[in-house]
């Protein structure tokens, strides 16, 4: 029987318009969420992913403006931007596009961003909240995912969940978030890497197997119990002749041999990634509503 597809394009949709009345709602008030994003230099991937966020902000009725920056910026003025924007009021969340040219220092443009803004839950006060069960913004595709599994049926609690990545922006933070004891959380959590012994072996254990980290088509069917849940993360281009573009994209799941075995199953694209512009949208709300409260 073929896996039930999750289709994060229509859960986000539906939390984009739960965003919506949110913004119309606090615009009343005569705030209007605005979010920031700086790019720097012209990954054509990079700058299209802010470009979609930004159409995403006006759909939802939020302020945005990106800052593009050369290629060339140096260290000093990339964090001269950063500081304008903590201290301009339009803005109530800041976002620094990943990755960064790789003479620029990504962990220290990420740490000047102030928390108060950290709409995208990378900050290190962030991610500390986060560990300790403290409210604060999270990080947006670990939550996204957290969304896709709670508004799909599939609540992680008591459930073995085996992420399959380690990365400081999905595999770490994710992990954390779901063995919270909170709603959304209680799941006990595997986390594989590089380094680790029997693969297969493990992977085979869990009732929610998430993939992220970054290699085409790395989770195959034989690393799959029959009747899990498969969240896949990645999003890589491969090349593709027949494609206008010269190349399309697939995630880190062999997608239709897996989809043969498990009960569920996210595609790429239209998975994941639209429910991490959400949250990013999200958070923002929030950010704008936190200051409305701190300024009356």
């Amino acid at each position: 029987m073929a896996a039930r597809v999750l289709k994060g394009n229509e859960i986000a949709a539906g939390l984009r318009a739960e965003i919506a009345a949110g913004v119309a709602e606090l615009a009343a008030t005569g705030v209007r969420p605005g979010l920031a994003a700086v790019l720097v230099g012209d990954d054509p991937a990079s700058a299209v992913y802010v470009r979609n966020k930004g159409r995403a902000c006006a759909d939802a009725g939020m302020f945005s403006e990106t800052f593009h920056l050369p290629a060339e910026t140096v260290q000093a003025d990339l964090l001269a931007l950063i500081d304008c924007l903590n201290t301009d009021p339009r803005f109530h969340g800041i976002l620094v596009q990943l990755p960064l040219p790789g003479h620029l220092n990504e962990a220290a443009a990420i740490e000047r961003v102030d928390p108060r803004k950290d709409v995208d839950g990378l900050h290190p006060v962030s991610q500390g909240r986060m560990l300790q069960g403290e409210p604060t913004y999270l990080p947006c595709t670990p939550s996204g995912v957290q969304q896709v599994l709670l508004r799909s049926g599939y609540d992680p609690a008591g459930r073995h969940v085996v992420i399959v990545g380690r990365s400081n922006i999905v595999g770490k933070p994710l992990a954390a978030l779901l063995m919270q004891r909170a709603p959304g959380g209680n799941a006990t959590v595997t986390v594989c890497h590089t380094r680790t012994r029997d693969l297969p072996g493990i992977t085979r254990q869990a009732d929610i197997l998430i993939a992220a980290m970054g290699v085409p088509g790395a989770i195959t069917a034989d690393l799959v119990r029959a009747g899990a849940v498969v969240i896949d993360v990645g999003i890589n281009r491969v090349d593709d002749a027949a494609r206008r573009r010269g190349y399309r994209l697939v995630g880190d799941v062999d997608y239709a041999a897996v989809a043969a075995k498990a009960e569920a199953i996210t595609p790429v694209p239209g998975g994941i990634g639209p429910m991490t512009i959400a949250m990013l949208l999200s958070n923002t709300l929030d950010a704008a509503r936190v200051s409305a409260n701190a300024n009356q």
